[in-house]
């Protein structure tokens, strides 16, 4: 593995819904350093927000706004098509209602991560991913902008002047272009701890995206993802968290992340 001093561990949290509960947050939330907060359009309400932020805050977890198309019902992965006006709404008022609790609670958000089909059509769309990143420093342009490495949503957050963190999914498989794999296709989706990690090591140790064929994309790698809504998403957390701390690395919130710059 290439020598490092810190990496940053994020996961997709507050995605409970009134009497609804999904992933166990409370445990997530003592493994992971930066943590991507539903704003209500895919998951989360008002109350989960507030909840999640407050125990986030306690544990010294950095904040981020976990914005998506409103889709509610369909959990933020169905594809929409929203003019560039609207999705820069949609956007400004998911962040600036979690800025809001994160005030009301002695914190700031630090970062933005788009969620679901939102999150994929940018990283394979330049415009819409343009937007995104517009909307991001519309908010505020010392937001962090978590971006999947070797996507057009990456490179629209350099061009815009946003910092940009590029990040690698644990329990997600890639295809040769970088893109992820469909979740509807099969193997789409990695199973198990130990998998996970695995699979994290060989894109560490490569300084790439490894995929489902073997290609390896070079990247650098800001910061790795285990969403929290896997069954297995807190032994991931945990089983990678341990593997950082035996190759000596840091596990560090985003924004005490050196970030590089002009990579992409």
């Amino acid at each position: 593995m290439e020598p490092r001093d810190a990496i940053n561990l994020n996961a997709d949290l507050g995605e409970s819904f009134g009497a609804w509960s999904m992933g166990d947050d409370t445990a997530m939330l003592d493994v992971v350093a930066s943590a991507n907060i539903a704003c209500g359009f895919h998951a989360g309400d008002p109350l989960v927000m507030r909840q999640t932020v407050r125990a986030a805050l306690a544990r010294g977890v950095s904040l981020g706004a976990h914005p998506s198309f409103p889709d509610l019902q369909g959990f933020g992965r169905r594809r929409m098509d929203l003019s560039p006006q609207e999705l820069e709404a949609v956007l400004v008022y998911q962040i600036g209602a979690l800025q809001g609790l994160a005030a009301a609670e002695g914190g700031r958000v630090t970062h933005v991560k788009p969620h679901g089909a939102l999150s994929n059509m940018a990283c394979a769309d330049a415009v819409l991913a343009e937007g995104v990143a517009r909307a991001v420093r519309a908010v505020d342009r010392a937001l962090i902008l978590l971006a999947p490495a070797h996507s057009e949503l990456a490179k629209a957050g350099e061009r815009t002047g946003l910092r940009v963190a590029l990040e690698v999914f644990a329990d997600r498989a890639y295809q040769d272009d970088g893109q992820l794999v469909p979740r509807q296709q099969p193997g789409a989706v990695v199973h198990g701890a130990d998998a996970c990690w695995q699979h994290v090591r060989r894109m560490l140790d490569a300084q790439a995206l490894v995929s489902v064929n073997g290609r390896h994309l070079p990247t650098a790698i800001d910061s790795v993802c285990v969403h929290g809504d896997g069954a297995d998403a807190v032994a991931t957390a945990r089983a990678i968290r341990a593997g950082l701390a035996e190759a000596g690395i840091a596990v560090v919130p985003l924004p005490q992340l050196r970030l590089q710059r002009q990579r992409l």
